[in-house]
């Protein structure tokens, strides 16, 4: 498996251009920036959130931890981390985990850490544990464009 089938169809529909970077299988966001030699800071993850009944997608640096206390109380307390069984029906063309930081594709809303916004480059997981997509800021800013954004991280 490479790019998932829904992210690579928006992805060509829209026509935003990505660079495809395959690595070694890793588990987690904080390996894959390290094991591709980027910045953790730069590569975006997603969080599933449970919110009023549907879902959210929240979109941080591999570098930081969601802070849920911030986002209740930007969207009320009705929200926290959907379950793994509900990530992998929202998300069932991807490996389980691995979630591309690319919610509208797939549905959902999406809130973006306002510390992502400084970066040039952003990297993003492809739906695999073996491939990243690299955009340029342009690139990454339509690919969110639409999305709410705030501060709800924080550095690990």
């Amino acid at each position: 498996m490479t790019i998932s089938p829904t992210l690579h169809k928006y992805l060509a529909v829209e026509n935003i251009e990505y660079d495809e970077i395959p690595h070694v299988l890793t588990m987690s966001s904080a390996l894959t920036a390290q094991a591709c030699h980027v910045p953790g800071d730069r590569l975006a993850k997603a969080i599933v959130l449970r919110r009023n009944g549907g879902y959210l997608l929240a979109v941080l640096p591999a570098s930081h931890r969601l802070r849920l206390t911030d986002l209740k109380a930007r969207f009320g307390d009705d929200i926290a981390l959907a379950a793994e069984s509900e990530i992998d029906r929202l998300f069932a063309d991807c490996a389980h985990g691995a979630v591309p930081a690319a919610g509208i594709c797939y549905g959902l809303d999406v809130i973006v850490d306002d510390s992502i916004q400084t970066q040039p480059e952003i990297y993003i997981e492809a739906g695999d544990h073996e491939t990243l997509l690299h955009l340029g800021r342009a690139q990454f800013d339509r690919l969110t464009a639409g999305s709410l954004h705030g501060c709800f991280s924080t550095h690990d």
